[in-house]
């Protein structure tokens, strides 16, 4: 056979082992799953920046090829994680999720202390109140990237019709309520909150002759919150306390409790779930444009657009000298039962890295990074300009409540509908009527059994 053919063979058969040597090249690859839905990521604007970044991941190196399931939606996704977990085909990576939805999950999440450790992943950079979130009996299971500090949200033009200053634009900042220079806690914002408070014929209840059912303005909401949320105001405190071996409310969490309760029923400063439901407070209490205060996480800026009222951002009172700021949180989570802790270690480093400033704006989270804030306030400034304190964002992450008022405890879904038939009852119309401290006991007593009932 002449040479020039045996070049020609020569040369087809490298071509031939072209794809071969490619495919092995791909099957050397350490292959880490990603599987998003039981929080957001599902909306086909996510998906699409969300596969770009796994296209990004996987072209800027060769040792791990990162493959991404996203369910179809998030009704199915629970029940979809759970078939893979029980099969034995648990992804590496969800998320991103916030601590309602890991908890469903709860004993699946990978301690990463000890990949910090080997990888010298810097928590430094967030506030330890932030990093104390994550950290739980089960070690730390989670690292700080897309968070909502709750805020008190007032409305400027009802402040200037009564001729009242804004509540505080900083922490350890007094508040003058009728000359008086005062500490800016909850006492004072209830005080506060009275004076805003205004009935069909123009009287507040410091008035005589006040109708508390014909109110047309009231002073404050805790706007769409878990019961959980509104204790945390007043300071973070487990459900149940492991080395005691039972639920514990404790007296501050009773306080706030009361603190309420005369809001809603002695001082008429807070709507009561028929007001809630009613015209008056919608498309929801704050936009409607009838309320002065709102305490709310960061995020309910994605449903305040029906609001035609001038609007700014105050910091969140205190509670004896201290300030405990409720935090909704996402991230991205490593499952136990990943086969491959250390290349997943790594692709979260990259989804809290290089990829965060994208996803961050397609999950419309605020982000926990530090060197990332100052582009998400502009883009905020931009859509509200009537905002002028952002800087109270970055501040408020400095207080985060700690335990999360969304912290796991045993029979955890049983637990929460308990909180929430709870504020049923204290925000209906069975509220005014009730024996708050029996119920509070009986409250207590009840998780107690809840909570004995899955340790059995």
């Amino acid at each position: 056979m002449s040479r020039k053919a045996l070049l020609i063979l020569f040369l087809v058969a490298v071509i031939a082992l072209v794809p071969a040597l490619s495919n092995v090249k791909a099957q050397s690859r350490t292959v880490v799953t990603w599987f998003v839905g039981i929080g957001t990521g599902s909306q086909p604007a996510q998906i699409e920046v969300q596969n770009r970044a796994v296209e990004k991941f996987n072209a800027s190196q060769n040792e791990i090829e990162l493959k991404i399931n996203i369910a179809a939606s998030f009704e199915t996704a629970y029940d979809v994680l759970a078939t893979l977990i029980a099969s034995g085909d648990a992804p590496d990576i969800v998320g991103p999720v916030g601590f309602l939805g890991a908890n469903s999950f709860a004993d699946a999440w990978l301690d990463l202390q000890p990949l910090v450790e080997k990888y010298n992943y810097d928590l430094t950079q967030f506030p330890e109140s932030l990093v104390n979130l994550y950290r739980t009996e089960e070690g730390l299971v989670g690292i700080p990237f897309a968070v909502f500090p709750s805020l008190i949200f007032y409305n400027k033009d009802l402040f200037d019709e009564a001729e009242l200053p804004y509540p505080p634009a900083n922490f350890n900042e007094p508040y003058v309520l009728n000359g008086e220079e005062r500490e800016w806690n909850w006492e004072t914002l209830a005080d506060l909150a009275v004076e805003l408070t205004v009935d069909a014929n123009g009287l507040t209840p410091n008035d005589p002759g006040f109708d508390p059912n014909q109110i047309r303005q009231f002073g404050f909401i805790q706007q769409w919150a878990l019961l959980r949320a509104e204790l945390t105001t007043f300071g973070g405190h487990p459900v149940y306390d492991a080395e005691l071996g039972k639920v514990v409310l404790p007296d501050y969490w009773r306080e706030q409790l009361r603190w309420t309760h005369d809001g809603l029923w002695k001082r008429y400063f807070i709507p009561n779930a028929t007001y809630e439901g009613s015209e008056l407070l919608q498309p929801s209490a704050f936009a409607s444009g009838n309320v002065a205060m709102a305490r709310v996480p960061l995020w309910y800026t994605c449903c305040i657009g029906d609001l035609k009222s001038n609007w700014d951002l105050a910091v969140v009172p205190s509670y004896k000298g201290q300030y405990h700021v409720p935090t909704d949180a996402d991230t991205f989570r490593i499952t136990k039962a990943s086969k491959n802790p250390d290349a997943a270690f790594k692709v979260l480093m990259y989804l809290l890295g290089e990829a965060a400033p994208e996803l961050l704006l397609t999950y419309g989270g605020y982000p926990a990074r530090p060197d990332l804030q100052e582009a998400a306030t502009k883009l905020r400034q931009e859509s509200f300009p009537s905002v002028t304190n952002w800087d109270i964002v970055p501040a408020s992450l400095e207080y985060a409540a700690s335990p999360h008022h969304e912290s796991f405890f045993p029979n955890f879904p049983k637990g929460i509908q308990r909180f929430a038939d709870f504020r049923s009852q204290l925000y209906g119309d069975t509220g005014k009527t009730m024996d708050l401290e029996a119920e509070i006991n009986k409250l207590e007593a009840d998780l107690q059994a809840i909570v004995a009932e899955a340790l059995r």
